[in-house]
């Protein structure tokens, strides 16, 4: 900067004449101008260019905040939709499940005086499911024993199971014993209200089932006298 110091400004106008300085000053004054009007108008377009680029941006966060909240909406309606629906299924099913005890509970006074033989002491055999493994002649079975008494006591025992059909073309009946290897203890019963016992046995290759018949043995004790239940059944796999 020191040789804009030496520069005589005086000196410059005595050289140059009165004309051209006032030329040259007037020409700087309007280069001047110039330059500030079109830095002007560049960073103005700048600015306005900015804040349309804002102005949309801030345009689409509004639309997505907007479709936003509408999804909120309709999500919160849809629940409480949801809601509404599993908890008529609720009563529903409870009340399904209220009428089917009551039916049970008739059917078993009316089993009780029709077909005493098919009860032992409040036990019922309440349900009997056989069904086929993956492995040749396997088969897997499920008994679900319920005591249907209002004093109830642990009903004790064990249950057997016998299978009539054919074998061979000639009429045959095979126990559990003959064609399961489960033991006494897997087959034993002890409950106050219900107990589901499992378990497999595996049929001959030339047998054809027809018939199952499943017995739930009470054993004599103190408590309980000696009775065997009986339900018979078509062999149907489920």
């Amino acid at each position: 900067m020191n040789w804009l110091a030496k520069i005589n400004i005086t000196v410059v106008i005595e050289r140059l004449g009165p004309l051209k300085s006032a030329l040259i000053l007037i020409i700087l004054i309007a280069v001047c101008l110039f330059t500030g009007y079109r830095l002007g108008n560049f960073y103005h377009h700048f600015q306005t260019t900015t804040l349309a680029q804002q102005k949309n941006r801030l345009e689409h966060l509004y639309h997505e905040q907007a479709l936003q909240v509408e999804r909120i909406h309709t999500l919160e309606v849809e629940l409480a939709i949801e809601q509404l629906v599993n908890q008529n299924a609720q009563i529903t099913l409870q009340k399904m499940a209220d009428e089917h005890y009551q039916v049970k509970k008739q059917l078993g006074f009316y089993e009780k005086v029709m077909a005493p033989e098919n009860r032992a002491n409040g036990l019922v055999i309440d349900k009997v499911k056989v069904t086929a493994s993956q492995s040749s002649n396997l088969y897997n079975f499920q008994i679900t024993l319920v005591q249907q008494q209002l004093k109830k006591r642990y009903a004790k025992g064990y249950i057997d199971i016998i299978i009539t059909g054919s074998l061979a073309n000639k009429p045959s009946q095979l126990t559990l014993s003959d064609i399961s290897t489960e033991t006494k203890k897997n087959v034993t019963f002890s409950f106050k209200y219900f107990q589901v016992i499992s378990g497999s046995f595996t049929l001959p290759d030339d047998f054809i089932a027809e018939k199952i018949q499943v017995s739930a043995i009470l054993t004599k004790s103190k408590w309980q006298k000696y009775q065997k239940l009986n339900k018979s059944l078509p062999w149907i796999l489920e």
